[in-house]
């Protein structure tokens, strides 16, 4: 009997190669948002996508908010159709990132979600900022309002 593992053969490594490119299209990670941030690297903007109650109680540094039920045609006039949103939310048990990413690219924006969200910020080690935060922050404080 097959493995689990094996039960669907492998793709090859062309299909695999077309699969993971194109995923990396659509996604970015904490890491690289980090990074980019200390090298002072821009060409995105960061927008927590939660209420206006859980991204006060603790963001990513310079992330912005715009929950994703604001995300009109109206609210995003003031950006520049060739910006590119990465957006995040509480982290991976949430699919507010994912109903954001819906509304910016339906409006003709570029979009990836940065995987993990908060969740992910704070399990790479890295600390939030707002007016509720607790120096030790943890994951039990993510909320998910979206």
């Amino acid at each position: 009997m097959p493995s689990l593992i094996n039960e669907f053969p492998v793709a090859t490594c062309t299909e695999a190669l077309a699969h993971f490119s194109s995923r990396l299209r659509f996604e970015t990670d904490c890491s690289d948002v980090y990074h980019s941030q200390q090298a002072g690297e821009g060409g995105y903007l960061l927008v927590d996508v939660r209420s206006p109650a859980s991204f006060a109680a603790g963001h990513i540094p310079g992330a912005i908010n715009i929950p994703s039920r604001a995300m009109t045609a109206e609210r995003l006039a003031a950006f520049s159709p060739d910006t590119l949103f990465v957006v995040y939310c509480a982290g991976p048990h949430c699919n507010g990132v994912h109903r954001a990413a819906v509304r910016l690219s339906g409006l003709g924006y570029a979009v990836k979600e940065m995987l993990g969200g908060v969740t992910g910020w704070l399990d790479e080690g890295l600390t939030l900022v707002g007016e509720d935060v607790p120096h030790n922050a943890s994951k039990s404080a993510v909320s998910c309002s979206c």
